[in-house]
């Protein structure tokens, strides 16, 4: 018997919070890949950027860095995922750990840099909270 997973997805929050980042390339591109599908399937998703995966969204890095050997860069799956509908933001309190300046360094496809608060208002009002 076929098992059917496909249901009706409206009004549906995903919240993908992404602290991998380029020294483990191999874990770099799931987020956006899940992330496409999900907003195809009308969920209303997210990705926060913190800790070493600010550094994907350095200009640079993910026009630079692929998944695995072969692959599609990075910066084409952020750009398959903005497509889709994914909203991108960038934490600024870790942006100097990284030598990241906000107003220079990070890639067009961000849509926010923003406080650790905006990070706890996300979490409490997702309906679903998923890490990487």
């Amino acid at each position: 018997m076929e098992e059917h997973y496909l249901t009706e997805h409206d009004d549906q929050s995903v919240l993908i919070i992404m602290t991998s980042g380029p020294s483990t390339p191999q874990r770099c591109a799931t987020p956006f890949f899940l992330g496409s599908i999900l907003a195809a399937m009308d969920a209303d998703v997210r990705i926060f950027f913190t800790m070493e995966a600010v550094n994907l969204l350095k200009k640079g890095v993910p026009e630079n860095l692929t998944a695995m050997e072969g692959g599609k860069t990075i910066i084409e799956f952020i750009r398959d995922a903005k497509s889709a509908g994914v909203k991108i933001f960038l934490c600024m309190p870790a942006l100097p750990g990284y030598h990241i300046d906000p107003e220079r360094d990070i890639i067009d496809e961000v849509d926010e840099v923003v406080g650790g608060g905006v990070l706890a208002d996300l979490i409490l009002s997702t309906d679903k909270v998923i890490t990487f």
